[in-house]
Parts: structure tokens; C-alpha cells; sequence
């Protein structure tokens, strides 16, 4: 990896730590609950713990689903180049020209 790549994937775990902190902090403000320091850095942790583990069940999900739908993607566009291939008659019948016979 790049020094380059390496910054970027830098900068984006900062931002995703960022966000993840951003939305613990709402998280406790919509609790509502009253938290003294060590409370709130608990719950905070827990709010992490508990979304990345919500974040992973959901791309499991997600990844399943893909691999459902990957065959019926692959017929279809096997179909489609099929008919796109030079020298290949798709199942339709050619053209006739009006002075072929009657």
C-alpha cells in the first residue's frame, strides 16, 4: 500500500471514529438519562459495542442476499451478451425482404 493509501485509509477511520463517538454522544442526549462521567463513557462503549455488532449482523444480511441474486444477474446479462456477440442470430427470426416470395 502506498504511503498515499495509506493516509486515506487513515483519514477515514478518523472520520468513521468520529461519527461512531458523534452518534453515541445523541445516543445518550436521547437516552435522557442523567450520567455522571464514568457512567456515560459505559454507556458510550456499550452504544459502540452494540451498534458494530448491529452494523456486522446487517452486511451479513446484506452479503447473503447478494449471493441470492448474483445467478439470476449472471443469466441475465449471459443473455444479453449472447445476443450482442457478432455472428450469433439471437432466437428471432431473420428479416425478410419484401421481394422474397409471396
Amino acid at each position: 500500500m502506498t504511503p498515499e493509501q495509506r493516509n486515506v485509509m487513515r483519514q477515514r477511520e478518523t472520520v468513521r471514529r468520529q461519527v461512531m463517538t458523534r452518534d453515541a454522544d445523541t445516543a445518550v442526549r436521547d437516552s435522557g438519562l442523567q450520567l455522571n462521567p464514568q457512567e456515560r463513557a459505559r454507556f458510550e462503549s456499550r452504544y459502540i459495542q452494540e451498534r458494530r455488532k448491529v452494523e456486522q449482523s446487517l452486511r451479513q444480511q446484506i452479503e447473503t442476499e447478494r449471493q441470492k441474486e448474483i445467478p439470476a444477474l449472471i443469466q441475465q446479462l449471459r443473455k444479453e451478451f449472447q445476443l450482442d456477440e457478432p455472428g450469433k442470430s439471437p432466437v428471432t427470426k431473420p428479416a425478410t425482404s419484401p421481394k422474397s416470395g409471396k
